[in-house]
Order: C-alpha cells, then sequence, then structure tokens
C-alpha cells in the first residue's frame, strides 16, 4: 500500500496553489475561493503563425505562454460540487500545434472543459442520490504516458499501471484499461491499407505516399492548414484513441449492458492535442449512435498533478481488460522507439506481402538529424520500399515541401508532430520552467526500451474482436469502425509561407 502525496514537484502546473488539499474524510478536494487572472486585451501570435493577428490565443500574465482560455459560465455555475476546482484547460502556445486560427469559437469552449474539474464532476455526480446521473467511468492510459510515471515513482511500467489504476479506482473510477489493443487495430488496418495503395499507385498518384494520421497534432495540421494537396495521402486507419473511444463505446458497453451515454470515457494521455482529437464531429464510437467516444483527455502531467495533490492511501489494482473477469498481465508495446512503432510494422508487412520478403532486423538511417531516419528494402540490386519518419515540425515541414513538388521519394512517412516521438509529448515530463526536463526523458526512454514488444499479429484479444465486434472482420464494419475521412478544405493560408 503506498500514500501519495505532494512531495514531487516536477510537472506540477504553474497555477495551482499550496492551498489545495485533499479532504480523505469526505474523499473531496477543497481549495479556497479564487478568481483567476482574466486574459489581457493584447492578442499575440504563435511563433509558427504567419497571420497577422491570431484570434484564439491571447497574452496573459505570464509573459512567455498566450492561451486559449474560453469559458463557459453555465458549466462554471455547474461544476461548484465536492471535488476541487483546478483551472480550465490551457493550451500553451509553446504547447500548440493546431495553430493558424484552426480552432472555432466553440472548439474553444470545449476544449477548456478538457480537464481534471469535468471528470471530478462526474465522480461528484457518482455519489449523488440521483442515479439517472450516474455514469459508469473508464480511464484508458496510453502506452506512452506510463514510463512517466514508472520515473516518478520508480516502478516498472506493469507496478506503474497498477498504481495507476489503484489510484483511479480509489477516486471512484470503475474500470482502468490501456489502448494497445487499439493501437494493435490502427497498425493493423494501415499495413493491409499500404499494401492497397501500392498495388493501386499506378492508376491513383496519389495513392502513395501515404502519411500516417494517428498524431493528432498533425493531422490537425494537415486539414485546417495543408488542405486537399495532402490529405488524400493521410492513411484512413482511425488513430488508437479514436478505435479506443469506439471499443469502449460500442463493444465494452455490450458486454456491460450499458447504453453508450451511460459511460463517462477517458483518455490519459502525453500531449495536449488529444483533447482537439476528442472533439472531431465525426469520431463516435461505432454503434453508439452520437455518443462521443472520448469524453475528456488528461495528459501525463495533469493526472501526476492529482495524485501529488492527494492524500489517500492506495492499494496497487490490477488494469482490466475488455473482456469480462479477465486483467491484464504484464504491459507490452509495439516496437518504436517513442511512439506505437507504425513505420516498422508497415514496413515488414508490406516486404512480405508484397515481396515475399521477411525482415526481422529493421535498419533506419539518419538523415538530416535523429528525427528524420529513413529504411529502405532492395531486392535485385533495387530499392523497391523506402519509407521514412519525420518527428517535429521543422521536418515534417520539408516533407510536406517535398510532396508539393513532387520530390518526396518515398512511399511510406510516419508522421509525429513531436521531436523525439510520443513519449516527448508536450504533457508530461516538463521542467518547473515549462521546459523538456532532459534528463527525464532520457529516463523514460530507457523504462520504455525495456517495455517487452509484440507485433499486432500476435494478440489473441484483437483476434477474438475481429471476429465478435466486427463479425469476422465483415468490410463495411470494420470501415465504420476502424476508418475515418479527411475533409479536402484547408485554410487559405499557404503553407509553403509557414517557417517551423
Amino acid at each position: 500500500m503506498t500514500r501519495l502525496r505532494t512531495a514531487m514537484a516536477a510537472g506540477r502546473s504553474s497555477v495551482t496553489s499550496a492551498e489545495e488539499r485533499w479532504h480523505p474524510d469526505t474523499r473531496a478536494w477543497a481549495l479556497p475561493s479564487r478568481q483567476w487572472p482574466a486574459p489581457r486585451d493584447l492578442q499575440m501570435k504563435c511563433e509558427h503563425c504567419t497571420r497577422k493577428e491570431c484570434s484564439k490565443k491571447t497574452k496573459t500574465d505570464d509573459p512567455e505562454n498566450a492561451v486559449v482560455a474560453a469559458t463557459s459560465p453555465a458549466r462554471e455555475k455547474e461544476e461548484k460540487g465536492e471535488f476541487h476546482k483546478l483551472a480550465d484547460a490551457k493550451i500553451f502556445l509553446s504547447d500548440c500545434l493546431a495553430c493558424d486560427s484552426c480552432m472555432t469559437a466553440e472548439e474553444g469552449v470545449r476544449v477548456s472543459q478538457q480537464n481534471a474539474k469535468d471528470f471530478f464532476r462526474v465522480l461528484n455526480l457518482n455519489k449523488k442520490c440521483d442515479t439517472s446521473k450516474h455514469r459508469v467511468l473508464a480511464v484508458s492510459l496510453c502506452p506512452q504516458s506510463l514510463p512517466y510515471f514508472a520515473a516518478k515513482f520508480n516502478l516498472s511500467v506493469t507496478d506503474a499501471s497498477r498504481r495507476l489504476s489503484g489510484f483511479l479506482k480509489s477516486l471512484g473510477v470503475h474500470y482502468v484499461f490501456v489502448t494497445t489493443v487499439a493501437a494493435d487495430f490502427s497498425i493493423l488496418e494501415s499495413q493491409k491499407e499500404f499494401v492497397r495503395r501500392y498495388q493501386q499507385h499506378s492508376e491513383d498518384e496519389r495513392a502513395l505516399p501515404m502519411l500516417t494520421s494517428a498524431c493528432p497534432g498533425w493531422v490537425r495540421y494537415a486539414e485546417r492548414v495543408l488542405g486537399s494537396p495532402i490529405t488524400p495521402h493521410l492513411c484512413t486507419a482511425k488513430s488508437p484513441q479514436q478505435i479506443m473511444g469506439s471499443l469502449v463505446k460500442d463493444y465494452f458497453a455490450r458486454q456491460q449492458n450499458l447504453s453508450p451515454d451511460k459511460i463517462f470515457h477517458v483518455i490519459v494521455g502525453p500531449c495536449y492535442d488529444r483533447k482537439l482529437e476528442a472533439l472531431r464531429e465525426d469520431v463516435h464510437g461505432v454503434g453508439s449512435g452520437t455518443a462521443q467516444g472520448v469524453d475528456c483527455v488528461l495528459t501525463s502531467g495533469e493526472l501526476l498533478h492529482m495524485m501529488e495533490q492527494s492524500d489517500l492511501t492506495v492499494k496497487d489494482a490490477a488494469v482490466d481488460t475488455l473482456f469480462r473477469d479477465l486483467t491484464e498481465g504484464e504491459v507490452q508495446r509495439h516496437e518504436g522507439a517513442g511512439s506505437d512503432g507504425y513505420l516498422v510494422h508497415v514496413f515488414r508487412h508490406a516486404a512480405k506481402e508484397l515481396f515475399g520478403e521477411d525482415v526481422e532486423k529493421v535498419t533506419y538511417r539518419a538523415l538530416r538529424n535523429k528525427d528524420l531516419q529513413e529504411v529502405t528494402l532492395e531486392k535485385d540490386g533495387e530499392v523497391v520500399l523506402r519509407f521514412a519518419a519525420a518527428c517535429g515540425f521543422r521536418n515534417v515541414q520539408n516533407v510536406v515541401l517535398k510532396l508539393k513538388k513532387g520530390r518526396l521519394p518515398y512511399h511510406f512517412v510516419e508522421v509525429l508532430a513531436c521531436p523525439g516521438g510520443c513519449l516527448h509529448g508536450r504533457g508530461q515530463a516538463r521542467a518547473e520552467d515549462g521546459h523538456a526536463d532532459k534528463a527525464l526523458l532520457q529516463q523514460m526512454e530507457g523504462i520504455y526500451a525495456e517495455v517487452p514488444t509484440r507485433p499486432p499479429e500476435a494478440s489473441a484479444q484483437v483476434r477474438t474482436l475481429y471476429q465478435e465486434w466486427l463479425h469476422g472482420a465483415d468490410p463495411p464494419r470494420v470501415q465504420e469502425a476502424l476508418h475515418t475521412s479527411f475533409p479536402s478544405a484547408g485554410l487559405a493560408t499557404s503553407s509553403l509561407d509557414i517557417k517551423w
């Protein structure tokens, strides 16, 4: 049993006061009445923005960071419950990759509600007598968040997942999952789509290169800024977060005899852009009607802050699975240095399916920097597959420019907004000054590298779900549950003018 206290300072939000305290008798957070500073009227731009004025980001008392901080008065009144009142979710300019006016006013309000306060609002309602407002709380943990907690708690990744599960369940969460099974689906569908595109690219010039679509910051940029020259190249397989939403709100809801709107589904992830991803209007749980697949997204840093402020005595608890009476064993991951490893898995599958080659070891070759790498397959002295991984928007912009000019030599590019991949997401491993904690990140990389890997094809859960949930991989059902589409219209601003 472990008592969680406020000893850990790293990762703490700069807007949080030491006056906040967990009250074990009422199992509630208490916070003195306070007025958060109102944003000034002076507007400022993100350093990546080319517009003369950013209509969504305003300067605050923090001289270095402007924020999106839209607030709903009705929501503010509704949420004065027993649990603590944290600041509304804010996206700092240094964190925001979905810039250049791509957020509407309504999206700004909804992003402001993607925070711990909304999570505790549901916990409060569950404690009240009106059972009609009770919700089943399910939290899904991203694998790239777990090394952060493992480093903080000096635990293995598996033990860290159990510590998180125990803490969340002590608050009143009913189920805690890991999103690895959803990443399995996303990778498998990406593999099939690439093979299909490769075989069709002579008839459809925009079939290749295929660009991954699992990173929400990259997808937002592609949709809202780049538009039709780029979006046809995006893989249509849904991201792990989107698929996890469908699994929880459809398959798991059916298993538990629940309607989708009775489940409140929270994702814990390494970056802020997942909050924006949860707002996509086209992402609903398959078979769940209009119910959103994900109701709330918390960053790893936000969850750590909740744990730091808690005086609860917590007993570790097993992580759940989507199947009745089964719990997760040892945490496993996909092969990839800091992400889910789309490149390596799609590369191996394509080499086997298209050229009959079994690739045991995938060898990366660094190009301009460590975040831009390529992998090739040669057959009879000819390069038949050329893949690349581009992390960070400077590298991404180079890929986009070459693609627009018709000079991109790759068949497939794994695109990630954060330098270093998802493990380096800005929602975790931040020092008190807001910059990356390099020593902590290095420790996390070592921890992540030690997590056992397995190919998605080896997942027994996925094989069962293809049969039970997707009716034996029925094409219309698979398309609805595991694939999406992207709007072709971008903003009028020429992305060629953006300097990353």
